[in-house]
């Protein structure tokens, strides 16, 4: 992390840039009181989606829509966003914000309520992609979850996983840092994974189902 460095990270943040479509769903973030991933992140997340050819995408938390314009741009044309949040107000301008960036409404399912609740809801072995950006405290959950839900050779994505440098402060032993490091350790060591921790935005989990 002090290799990467605040100038690198700036520089992998602007190196994409953002539309007006972004730029206006990212203001919206800041206007609720949410984070929204970064640039940088976003791009990943972009990248990602497209080397997998995901056609079907499970996100947990909607936000105002940040991350889905970036997954929904690297997706196939006719792939799905399935995007869980517990405010409605909040997957109410993801909506308006995928409609800004010209996808049709059937590109993407709004499912409101608890992550926890709708999960076991969703088919098993049917996603190529599952991004996680929820509550941290609940991450192992969302990890079994995803593996449940992914194909052999799809992909679970956690974001904010440096918990803005909380993950290397060892005296810091807060619910949700435990949480995060418990994480990490565990997709580390996972036999059925081949992970990734990429120095994006707030740091990005990634890992393959093997």
């Amino acid at each position: 992390m002090s290799e990467f460095g605040p100038a690198r990270a700036a520089l992998a943040d602007t190196f994409v840039g953002e539309d007006a479509v972004l730029t206006y769903a990212r203001a919206q973030s800041a206007r609720t009181g949410i984070r929204a991933i970064g640039p940088s992140g976003g791009a990943c997340l972009r990248l990602l989606a497209a080397a997998l050819g995901a056609k079907a995408v499970a996100e947990i938390g909607t936000g105002t829509g940040v991350s889905g314009v970036y997954m929904l741009r690297g997706m196939r044309s006719d792939g799905v966003l399935t995007t869980v949040d517990s405010e409605p107000v909040r997957q109410q301008l993801a909506r308006e914000a995928y409609q800004a960036a010209g996808f049709a409404a059937n590109r993407s399912r709004f499912i409101p309520g608890r992550a926890l609740e709708v999960l076991p809801r969703l088919a098993d072995g049917q996603y190529d992609l599952v991004f996680c950006d929820g509550d941290p405290a609940e991450s192992g959950q969302y990890l079994a979850e995803s593996l449940r839900l992914l194909r052999p050779g799809g992909m679970v994505c956690f974001e904010g996983v440096f918990q803005e440098g909380r993950l290397a402060e060892p005296e810091l032993q807060d619910p949700r840092t435990r949480s995060m490091r418990d994480l990490v350790r565990d997709v580390r060591e996972s036999d059925a994974l081949l992970p990734a921790l990429l120095p994006v935005s707030d740091g990005l989990l990634c890992a393959v189902k093997r």
